[in-house]
């Protein structure tokens, strides 16, 4: 015999109290009743209808609501926290709006505060104080807390509402909520999110449990999943794929803006992701990847006999135990060439290879990787290299960071290379990354396909300053550039037109694009 039922009336009573006495607080609708959508109706119907035969207290204990930007969640979430305050069953109520940083969690709280004010009884009913919302009839209590909050334990929390948990920076306030439930009746922890980037967070946990019970790989009748999103191959630009991310499409979200955020995704490749993932609550790898695998292979070529013709290098020197990177860019007939070599430890290489599953080795072995012996890098290759390279090539000038200097800058000055420092900035780095781009975009540049290379593009996230200047950021990019930001170093001291071995991005500013 099925252990639940379904009761209409309890199902009907927490919508009607969110379009009876709840109302939108921002923008054009400000003031005016907050009518759930059919989705949202269904699935509020969902968590407070669905009971168990024998107690009849709630079926779901948690809600996990992954649905793109812009679809009202954050609305809705706190009408459900108001419910939760002053129409739940529950006594001595504690309900707790969270997120990762304290401005998130105060959004919740704060449009769940100003829906109480915009209502006379709710406001007879409530305190509203800075901090907190009180129910003082039933000893219930609202507030919100953030993962940075000093006063996570001692809760005794009967709903909590986790606003946007991808932000959340580990998964220690997801666990020290979730198990100050366990005295609660029926406690209700409800969890909305877009998707995120972080594929190791407590939120891609959460999505992935959520996914297996919607398959049935997992049987978890206190857990309800609700997930709108669109599929990774569909066409980003195609109203079908928008509606499945999208449910409030056509209502909060207008046609014009998802086709112009469509194509803007498809004109500018680092803005992909980003919208993949706000829009279309994909699950991507990076924050904001910076270019798009076919656009960089489809400027893969026959860079032909090179031998005698003017280059300008670029050298990365990562940690001594890690991948070091040399590029040489090539001006032949308007068009540029790319020719990398990269250097790392041997010993280093095989741990990667077992531990991360970094093809090292294989690369190594088909001559893309140029290994050193020992467990730290080995720059006499690298010296070696830069000056076997020098006889065959003409190379004007080699940048190099000026911040990471080491011996081998001085070796190669003494074997009458040209070496210019190159600060790692905005200043210096903005107008050749953003040149690489363009050239990558418009087929202008030609590389030989290495393999090694073109892992690293994929790996590319850029930072971006208020000024819309770009660099590519180790710190963002899950693993190695040092590769791009090789090339792009060659490229800057190609386009530097170097005075006495400075660089003219070292000396005239930031430049504004």
């Amino acid at each position: 015999m099925d252990k639940y039922y379904f009761d209409k009336e309890a199902a009907d009573r927490a919508v009607s109290f969110i379009e009876e006495f709840i109302t939108h607080t921002k923008g054009e609708l400000a003031g005016k009743p907050l009518i759930l959508e059919e989705w949202q109706s269904e699935i509020t119907k969902k968590i407070f209808g669905w009971k168990h035969k024998e107690t009849g207290y709630r079926k779901f204990r948690t809600v996990f609501i992954e649905v793109a930007r812009k679809n009202g969640k954050t609305t809705w979430a706190a009408s459900l926290s108001n419910y939760m305050l002053f129409a739940d069953n529950e006594r001595g109520s504690e309900i707790y709006a969270a997120a990762g940083d304290r401005n998130q969690a105060g959004l919740v709280f704060e449009i769940a505060k100003g829906m109480i004010l915009n209502n006379p009884e709710l406001s007879n009913r409530g305190k509203v104080f800075r901090n907190s919302i009180t129910n003082e009839a039933k000893g219930n209590f609202f507030q919100a807390i953030s993962s940075d909050s000093k006063t996570k334990h001692g809760f005794n929390a009967n709903c909590i509402i986790f606003d946007e948990l991808h932000t959340q920076p580990n998964r220690d306030l997801w666990d020290t909520l979730l198990t100050s439930t366990g005295s609660r009746r029926q406690p209700l922890v409800i969890a909305i999110t877009t998707a995120g980037y972080d594929k190791n967070s407590i939120c891609h946990e959460v999505y992935s449990y959520a996914k297996s019970v919607l398959d049935g790989s997992i049987i978890d009748e206190s857990f309800l999943p609700v997930i709108y999103e669109a599929d990774e191959d569909d066409d980003i630009t195609s109203e079908e794929t928008w509606i499945k991310a999208n449910p409030n499409y056509g209502v909060s979200l207008r046609k014009e803006y998802m086709e112009r955020e469509a194509k803007k995704a498809m004109d500018i490749p680092n803005y992909m992701n980003t919208f993949k993932r706000l829009h279309l609550n994909i699950w991507t790898t990076n924050e904001t990847k910076w270019m798009n695998d076919k656009e960089w292979m489809d400027c893969q070529g026959d860079l032909g006999d090179l031998s005698g013709m003017a280059a300008w290098g670029g050298i990365d020197l990562a940690t001594t135990r890690d991948i070091s990177a040399f590029v040489l860019l090539f001006k032949v007939d308007n068009k540029f060439k790319i020719l990398p070599f990269f250097f790392v430890p041997e010993d280093n290489a095989k741990k990667r290879s077992d531990r991360d599953g970094i093809d090292y080795l294989s690369w190594i072995n088909q001559g893309h990787i140029i290994a050193t012996p020992g467990n730290v890098t080995d720059y006499s290759f690298i010296r070696k290299k830069v000056n076997e390279l020098s006889k065959k090539y003409r190379i004007q000038s080699i940048a190099y960071d000026r911040w990471n200097a080491s011996q081998l800058v001085i070796d190669l000055q003494g074997d009458g290379a040209n070496m210019s420092p190159l600060g790692q900035g905005y200043a210096s780095l903005s107008a050749p990354t953003k040149q690489l781009e363009k050239l990558i975009l418009g087929k202008e540049i030609e590389h030989n396909g290495n393999p090694v290379l073109r892992w690293m593009i994929g790996n590319v996230q850029l930072e971006v300053d208020a000024a819309d200047n770009h660099k590519p950021s180790k710190k963002k990019s899950k693993e190695k550039i040092d590769g791009v930001v090789a090339t792009i170093c060659a490229l800057a001291e190609y386009m530097s037109e170097e005075k006495d071995g400075d660089s003219i991005y070292d000396n005239r500013g930031l430049l504004i694009l």
